[in-house]
């Protein structure tokens, strides 16, 4: 399975220069998207007409008029199908540009399953219109760039997620609420996100957050409906299935790289979680993304 970088994504010598792309959503540049892959950028689909049929991770997503996935850096992912009928804009950037220090800062509460939650936003015609005028405006830099006109494509992308941002706030008034839960919740996930390969115990993540134990629990059954433990283990989870998608990597090279103490401890743990060995999870994937 490719692993891509943005830089690999040249249609014209310039793009070496420029943090972000902008295609139409035709056949020819969906071509580089129907194997499973990974991205160390953000990508987006805008779908204007027609539909199309992506794989995000273990989740197949619809996508009709009116309609924007974005797609996180690490996800794997690909599209399964599309009609005939299909126009839009893809959308790539480098993740520099996706507002970090506004959303680890002032608009915290909302980056709450972000990646869920941004999967697939449905905007109303008003707001869906919007977002094509801003992607115009993108694409016409991207077209013809230059040092002052990329800096505005910067601030028309920020612009871009944070519309699709308080539309989903809208959809799921919870984000909007800035309780000191909330909070909690979105400090975990960063603390997950960043030691889930070393630390794998509530009491390590629960002492972080100057919490006990059973208040983190409470937390993520409210915010995600599962104990911290099983947030942990999850996340976990979601990377097992990342790697397996790298036909070359073995299962004890992915045991070591996940910290598990021997290549039996990690059969254990996914035969514990899902009832299967890793060989028929990883079987299960393949014949997943294959189909």
């Amino acid at each position: 399975m490719q692993r891509l970088q943005l830089k690999q994504q040249v249609l014209k010598k310039e793009d070496v220069e420029i943090s972000f792309r902008v295609f139409d959503l035709d056949s020819k540049q969906l071509n580089d998207y129907l194997q499973p892959h990974q991205k160390d950028f953000f990508c987006i689909f805008l779908v204007e007409e027609g539909e199309l049929k992506l794989h995000i991770e273990d989740r197949i997503l619809t996508l009709h008029s009116g309609q924007i996935s974005v797609i996180f850096p690490n996800q794997v992912h690909f599209v399964q199908s599309r009609s005939t009928s299909l126009s839009g804009k893809i959308i790539l950037f480098e993740e520099v540009l996706f507002c970090s220090d506004i959303l680890k800062n002032e608009l915290s509460p909302y980056n709450v399953n972000l990646t869920t939650q941004l999967s697939n936003v449905f905007l109303l015609k008003a707001e869906f219109d919007e977002a094509v005028h801003l992607i115009a405006l993108i694409q016409r830099i991207y077209e013809n760039p230059s040092l002052v006109r990329k800096e505005q494509a910067r601030f028309y992308i920020k612009i871009f997620l944070l519309k699709l941002i308080e539309s989903v706030h809208g959809q799921h008034p919870v984000l909007g609420k800035k309780t000191p839960d909330q909070l909690l919740y979105v400090e975990f996930k960063r603390l997950l996100n960043e030691n889930y390969k070393e630390e794998r115990s509530v009491r390590y993540y629960a002492d972080r957050l100057a919490i006990t134990p059973k208040k983190l629990n409470l937390i993520t059954k409210k915010h995600c409906k599962e104990t911290a433990i099983n947030a942990i283990h999850n996340r976990i989870l979601t990377e097992i299935k990342r790697q397996f998608m790298f036909a070359h990597i073995s299962h004890k090279e992915i045991a070591l790289d996940l910290g598990f103490n021997s290549p039996a401890a990690f059969n254990k743990f996914v035969k514990a979680k899902l009832n299967e060995t890793p060989t028929q999870l990883q079987q299960e994937l393949a014949q997943m993304y294959n189909t």
